[in-house]
Formats: structure tokens, sequence, C-alpha cells
């Protein structure tokens, strides 16, 4: 990943940096590996966000549609 710093604005390229970083889901992964985390927890937590993904789109299809 590469960032360009211009006109000497440290401030602006690290802020363009972080941006990045969040984008790419880095934050969530380090957070992820900071403790050893078993298979079935593992697919526990990647089930429960499959299932969180689903009903959001579900709702956003029925307000879409107008049925809520």
């Amino acid at each position: 990943m590469q960032i360009m710093v211009r006109d000497n604005n440290v401030d602006q390229a690290l802020r363009a940096l972080k941006k990045k970083l969040q984008r790419e889901g880095v934050y969530r992964e380090m957070k992820l590996r900071r403790h050893y985390e078993k298979p079935s927890e593992k697919r526990a937590r990647e089930k429960a966000a499959a299932v969180r993904r689903a009903r959001k789109m579900d709702r956003k299809r029925q307000e879409r549609d107008g049925t809520i």
C-alpha cells in the first residue's frame, strides 16, 4: 500500500492511510488476531455475520418493495 505525501502534509497522508487501512479491513483483522479463536468459534461468528447480512438485505428489499 502506498500513500503519497504532498507538500510535506504528513497529517493528511496519515488520514488517507488510516482510511485505506479501514477500507481494507486491516483493523478488523488485527482485532481478530489478538487472541486465538477456536475453529468452532470462528464458524459461529461467520454464521452469525451471514445471518445479519441476510436479515439486512431482506429489510432493504422490503423497504424498496414498499411492504414495510
